[in-house]
């Protein structure tokens, strides 16, 4: 309250040339807080009174121009220049060498934390279209004359079948596909497609009635003397239909709640074993839980490897965020934060777009390139200087 109160107007009348006035405010803030304190003889000792030049030259520009325009340039102008000169001291003595090492580590452990998040529930999702399609059957030469299809056909293939006078009436089919099969007088209502196709098939006086079966679902195919009457329109596919759909959100539901106790245990422990510790000791330990990424042959491994990972993960964003903010002095914190900041999310990106085209390609690439980067960051976050119990600047 006193600074609120006190110090903004102490400034007001200070760049009013009422200096007077000014070293009063001054005097009174420190009387108060000497009485506070139990040491009311203490003398005010300060005899010069000095503002930042950025805004000298502000108040000088506001006495000075009586062009509103120019006045908000040179404003705007005088702002960017203190924020770039503000940056630019982020890389002078003595925090050169902590901003080159925060920066490294910031984008290392986001490189391989982002990249990972997006590679773990796109394997796991190629892993189950991998276990799905090894249960296809498979029909071939079949032929079924007078029958009727009331019931869903799923994950099924069927090559040179013949169906004559058959009807496909209220069914569903979920990844069904026809080859060089031939529809001869059949009768198709109210019939949805999910992920199915009729490859070189052949439709003779065949009728469709309240179906979503159209040009995109007949690759290839022939229909003679045929009828198509009240088309399905829009997109049939629902979460049931979907086998994936759920395993989205449910592997980043359990991989989020599996940063709980990182966070638990880093709370308590950052302290007392030291953030460069933390931090260090957390990224080696994510690049080396990725090695076992090589024995993540199913869905429950990949999940289980998902969790350990982010729960490793998660003590080093904790402690990083700890440490950037006790390496810079107060003048210079925020900025250096925001371009460390900066440059996680530019690694962000990079590892998105990195390690998402190499799904179904490769699993090396993304372990040995998650792994190096994580331990390399981890070996860098040792070598900053350690802040524990040390007065911020």
């Amino acid at each position: 309250m006193l600074l609120l109160f006190f110090t903004l107007p102490c400034i007001h009348v200070h760049t009013m040339g009422k200096h007077d006035e000014a070293w009063m405010v001054l005097k009174q803030i420190h009387d108060t807080n000497m009485r506070a304190r139990g040491e009311p003889e203490k003398v005010f000792t300060v005899n010069r009174i000095k503002l930042p030049k950025h805004l000298d030259e502000l108040v000088e520009m506001q006495s000075d121009s009586s062009n509103p325009v120019g006045q908000v340039l040179f404003r705007i102008r005088t702002e960017l220049r203190g924020i770039w000169l503000t940056f630019m001291s982020c890389f002078n003595y003595p925090v050169k060498d902590n901003t080159i090492k925060l920066a490294c580590v910031w984008f290392t452990l986001s490189f391989g934390y982002y990249g990972l998040s997006v590679w773990f529930p796109d394997v796991i999702h190629h892993l189950q279209s991998d276990e799905y399609a090894s249960r296809v059957k498979t029909h071939n030469n079949e032929h079924t004359e007078d029958f009727t299809f009331n019931f869903t056909l799923e994950n099924q293939i069927h090559t040179n079948g013949v169906f004559v006078n058959d009807r496909f009436i209220s069914m569903k089919l979920k990844s069904v596909t026809f080859i060089d099969s031939t529809f001869q007088n059949c009768y198709f209502d109210d019939v949805s497609t999910v992920g199915s196709l009729f490859k070189n098939c052949t439709f003779v006086e065949a009728f469709f009635y309240n179906t979503d079966i159209d040009d995109s679902k007949l690759v290839g195919s022939r229909v003679i003397n045929s009828s198509f009457h009240h088309n399905k329109t829009g997109c049939q596919m629902t979460f049931d239909d979907d086998y994936s759909a759920y395993w989205v959100y449910f592997v980043n539901f359990v991989g989020t709640l599996a940063v709980l106790p990182g966070n638990i245990v880093s709370a308590l422990l950052m302290d007392k074993i030291g953030r460069l510790s933390m931090l260090g000791g957390s990224m080696v330990l994510s690049g080396i839980s990725c090695f076992f990424l090589w024995f993540g042959t199913s869905e429950s491994m990949m999940i289980f490897m998902l969790c350990l990972y982010n729960g490793l993960s998660i003590s080093a964003w904790n402690s990083l965020d700890v440490v950037t903010a006790e390496l810079y002095p107060t003048d210079r914190r925020g900025t250096g934060f925001g371009f460390c900041n900066a440059m996680c999310k530019l690694a962000a990106v990079l590892g998105n777009l990195i390690f998402g085209s190499l799904v179904g390609i490769t699993k090396t690439i993304p372990i040995l390139l998650a792994s190096a980067v994580l331990v390399g960051g981890g070996l860098v976050g040792l070598r900053l200087p350690d802040t524990r119990g040390h007065v911020l600047m």
